[in-house]
């Protein structure tokens, strides 16, 4: 079977290309941009004068750095814009079971990672569908260069498909692993992320976010396993050092050897379907194949980085050969079964997920969604708009 198996340098294959024009349509309008954020209120005037450019309320999920009042301060005097901002409490979880794939020996394996990225989404999904929203635009606080054209047409795509997104090539997303292998000089292409996904809430199979590294590629598994996932145009990401933090490595390795493996197990089976492609990924034979590819994949880095150690800096040099090292540590302790026991938990917490939406009701506020939601502090507010809260927030003070 190994010799079927490859680390790709790319998944571009997967992809439908979306660079063709759409019809407009009188759905084409997003109902929400949605940015789950932890940086600085300063670090969202970007997308704060998209969405007022565009005339598409804001959703910010704000945690950290992110503070609420300060956002809405920012929202406020920027002209055209109107936002929810909501704070999102430390440990928060949706109001329903915990996902199977949040359970002790994956956190285990995912080197006790912390991350509220994945539950912010799934809030972001939970609202819009209790809200009656037909399409949301998920951003991150790091994207930068949109192009209001280019997200227009995103949401005219997303009248026909499941979800669409963008490929951030500068600052390129990838994992540190992948990083790396840029820097010793083997080619790494950039797949699209939830850095800027449209997503279609009413479509049938809706999936989740788990907590684990690579979530995104988890939640539009399915679509890039049928080839319906679209790229839409380019934005840029903040610049950052991947290798400045040797365990941010240790953190990512499980869930981008899980992300890595199950799209290679899509490549493999062209023309299946999804279930016939994910059977793969339940099997420990297959994992311990593709394990021992990964394994060779971060080696093989290791040995090539001192070709081009006279041509990067100190830093990204030992930084990057530190976390590889670590990476490879982390994955040698990773054992097969607990990659297909992952797939399998994760399936079936779609399977649950898609339950439960169901049960929540549809409301006719956004307040009364917080509140199903448990979610109590928030400011509704726009430019020109008068202020509702549900909060007792200290002042704002600057607009930082």
């Amino acid at each position: 079977m190994s010799r079927q198996i490859r680390h790709g340098q790319s998944h571009a294959g997967l992809l439908r290309d979306g660079s063709a024009p759409v019809a407009a349509s009188a759905n084409t309008r997003l109902d929400a941009i949605v940015v789950p954020a932890a940086r600085p209120s300063f670090a969202l005037q970007e997308v704060i004068s998209l969405s007022a450019a565009l005339s598409v309320p804001l959703v910010v999920l704000c945690s950290r750095q992110a503070q609420v009042a300060q956002v809405a301060r920012r929202v406020e005097k920027t002209l055209g814009a109107q936002a929810l901002v909501v704070e999102v409490p430390e440990n928060y979880r949706p109001p329903c079971d915990a996902p199977l794939t949040s359970g002790a020996d994956f956190q285990t394996a995912s080197a006790n990672r912390s991350s509220d990225l994945s539950a912010k989404r799934n809030i972001g999904l939970l609202l819009g569908r209790m809200c009656g929203w037909n399409k949301i635009l998920f951003v991150d606080d790091d994207i930068r260069g949109f192009s209001p054209r280019d997200v227009r047409r995103l949401a005219g795509y997303l009248d026909r498909h499941p979800v669409a997104s963008m490929v951030s090539r500068y600052f390129p997303d990838n994992s540190v692993v992948c990083h790396a292998r840029r820097l010793a000089g083997f080619k790494q292409d950039v797949f699209v992320s939830g850095a800027t996904l449209g997503v279609n809430l009413r479509h049938p199979d809706l999936s989740f976010f788990a907590d684990v590294y690579n979530e995104d590629w988890f939640f539009f598994a399915r679509h890039a396993a049928e080839r319906s996932l679209m790229k839409i145009g380019e934005v840029s990401q903040l610049e950052y050092r991947p290798f400045a933090d040797p365990q941010r490595a240790a953190r990512e390795e499980f869930g981008d050897l899980l992300a890595e493996g199950l799209y290679a197990a899509f490549e493999r089976r062209s023309g299946s379907s999804f279930e016939q492609q994910l059977a793969i990924a339940t099997r420990t034979s297959y994992w311990q194949d593709f394990k021992d590819i990964r394994l060779k994949t971060i080696t093989e880095t290791i040995e090539a980085l001192p070709r081009v150690q006279l041509w990067v800096s100190e830093a990204d040099y030992s930084g990057a050969k530190k976390s590889l090292q670590i990476a490879k540590e982390q994955a040698e302790g990773i054992s097969p079964d607990l990659c297909a026991d992952f797939i399998v938990n994760w399936q079936e917490d779609e399977r649950r997920w898609q339950k439960m939406l169901g049960h929540f009701p549809q409301v006719r506020r956004e307040r009364d969604a917080l509140a199903e939601l448990q979610l109590p502090t928030w400011i509704s507010c726009g430019y020109g708009l008068p202020t509702e809260s549900e909060t007792n927030l200290a002042p704002a003070g600057a607009v930082c």
